[in-house]
């Protein structure tokens, strides 16, 4: 069992670096060379809707006040609007822009390609495996560090 755990762990932390690195190359390689992996995170986090500062920074695992920090820097550059709400002048409501939307679908597309190739060729039953024990791996995240589920 002690191998297993060895193996496993080098491989996730081997997978997060590499997911990573291809990533920021991928990013590097596009027309949104001005982003960060940081801030396209951030553009992938709001989606496609509107949503308020809070709700943004919870799900990222994140302060407002860091949050604050990269949608200035999106603002800047265009990609992401910010306006208060109209209902509560506290809430700030933050939605991207067209240009942010072509930006989270590029993003969305590198992704589909990343997991469709990694499960292409894979029998029903290791598909299952492989769900099963990722959606045990995510959950026991969520539970042990407190994480906002998505």
């Amino acid at each position: 069992m002690q191998s297993t755990a060895k193996v496993v762990n080098e491989l996730l932390v081997q997978l997060f670096n590499e997911i990573l690195t291809i990533e920021k190359v991928a990013l590097q390689d596009s027309p949104f060379k001005d982003l960060s992996i940081t801030e396209m995170h951030v553009i992938e986090a709001i989606g496609l809707g509107s949503r308020t500062m809070t709700d943004v920074a919870d799900q990222l695992g994140i302060t407002v006040g860091t949050l604050t920090t990269s949608i200035n820097r999106l603002v800047k550059k265009e990609y992401v609007s910010r306006r208060r709400s109209e209902e509560d002048r506290r809430y700030v409501e933050i939605e991207i822009t067209q240009k942010g939307k072509l930006a989270y679908r590029v993003h969305e597309a590198f992704h589909q390609i990343m997991v469709q190739n990694m499960i292409e060729g894979l029998s029903n039953e290791d598909n299952e495996v492989l769900i099963k024990s990722l959606t045990r791996l995510s959950d026991f995240f969520r539970e042990k560090y407190h994480l906002v589920k998505k």
